[in-house]
């Protein structure tokens, strides 16, 4: 069986587009297409109710305790998500997290009924160093993999400058990811692109064999330019 395109917005901390409430349908699944949305954990009911597949954007391992600020993946299931983000590259570099911590957000996710969509993805200095290849393997190595999760790479020199990795580049990656996976698994885990993928660049990237796709950033904020990656999704699929 192919494997169904999965296109994901993460609002980030935004709140919900403006013309969110008129024009939710653009957030919307379809029956060829799978659609998510991250939002912020304020806006999660609003999306809900909307009809949206929602997600958390993080979720703390732990089921409860002393961590202000914090929400654990069971109060993320409870409040109606089923997805939520683990590792996005933010939150590797701005909240120190390691691999073994998005793990463990991985396994915790999948413990509370949550499918976790895991963030890989290299640095500028480690593309121009040559390592990517290894930086991505160290990240995926203490992952569940053998369980049912999505994989999303992020080259983090692409996110929020403009820059795109080219549809090569992105294809070579996600082959290389793919075949680190168990092979009962390699098959069916879908992989997303999460490199300021647009509407300008979202056909040629999703055309490529490997990438199953897209976790979307600034494009999600406007409802028609996200609906437009859904469009370039299902004519992928045609």
């Amino acid at each position: 069986m192919p494997r169904t395109y999965l296109i994901a917005a993460n609002w980030k901390m935004n709140p919900a587009p403006n013309q969110f409430e008129s024009d939710h349908q653009s957030y919307h699944s379809r029956s060829d297409i799978d659609v998510i949305v991250f939002p912020t954990f304020l806006d999660i009911t609003l999306c809900n109710e909307s009809g949206c597949i929602t997600g958390g954007q993080f979720g703390h391992p732990e089921h409860h305790g002393a961590h202000t600020g914090d929400i654990s993946m069971a109060m993320l299931a409870g409040a109606g998500c089923r997805y939520v983000l683990c590792g996005h590259s933010e939150r590797r570099a701005h909240h120190g997290e390691s691999s073994e911590d998005v793990a463990a957000q991985a396994i915790a996710a999948l413990e509370a009924g949550l499918h976790p969509v895991v963030c890989i993805g290299e640095t500028l200095e480690e593309r121009e160093s040559g390592t990517e290849q290894d930086v991505v393997a160290a990240q995926l190595s203490p992952l569940p993999l053998e369980s049912d999760i999505t994989l999303a790479y992020e080259p983090v020199w692409a996110i929020g400058t403009g820059q795109t990795a080219t549809p090569e580049q992105a294809q070579e990656m996600h082959a290389f990811i793919r075949s680190h996976l168990p092979e009962d698994r390699r098959e069916q885990t879908r992989i997303l692109y999460g490199g300021s993928m647009k509407p300008d660049n979202a056909q040629e990237l999703l055309a490529q064999p490997d990438i199953d796709g897209g976790l979307v950033g600034g494009a999600s904020l406007d409802p028609q330019s996200f609906h437009a990656i859904v469009e370039c999704a299902v004519q992928c699929t045609a």
